[in-house]
């Protein structure tokens, strides 16, 4: 007893089909004939669907992510040190963690750049004890602690950079310039 679907097809084909229609039919004979001895049997014919879930078990996309991440962390250290060699290790770990951060770490401060600028500049001014009465008031009322919380939105390298000018270990015109270098990024 032959195959009901073999039935329909040498039906269609006999009786049914076109000149396009055979066209069509004879390219799927020959391509299920260049399947059958690539790969054998029907069972063995590569399914994309079935493929794709059998990589995506093998591979580690978490690792390759996480590798990708630190070559590229690598690479901007590597730039970092050959254009910047006056910055130390810790200031450059905070400009490649604000750029490249770490998974389940957020990047630099998502504040605009001259809003940034501002708070720095208010920040030090303070610090330096060199503000307006009037202005710290004025912060302190809308804010409250305003010190603190510039101090936490601040990305790490900013900090850094405030740290190291109050303490004196910068002057001001290094200062200024290394703040400009870490908001253009």
């Amino acid at each position: 007893m032959a195959d009901p679907e073999l039935v329909k097809v040498l039906d269609y084909i006999l009786n049914r089909s076109n000149e396009q229609s055979i066209e069509v039919v004879a390219a799927s004979v020959v391509r299920r004939r260049r399947e059958l001895a690539m790969f054998g049997g029907k069972s063995s014919i590569p399914n994309p669907g079935r493929l794709a879930k059998e990589l995506s078990s093998q591979i580690n996309l978490d690792g390759a992510i996480d590798g990708m991440r630190k070559s590229i962390r690598d690479y901007a250290i590597r730039i970092i040190r050959q254009e910047a060699p006056e910055l130390t290790d810790q200031q450059i770990d905070a400009l490649t963690g604000t750029w490249i951060p770490e998974p389940g770490k957020s990047a630099a401060s998502a504040l605009p750049r001259n809003v940034l600028a501002s708070m720095i500049d208010q920040f030090v001014s303070f610090s330096l004890g060199q503000m307006e009465e009037e202005e710290d008031t004025a912060l302190r009322n809308e804010m409250g602690p305003w010190p603190d919380k510039y101090w936490k939105s601040f990305p790490q390298v900013i900090r850094l950079l405030i740290t190291d000018y109050l303490k004196g270990e910068m002057e001001e015109s290094d200062f200024n310039a290394r703040i400009g270098l870490a908001l253009s990024m």
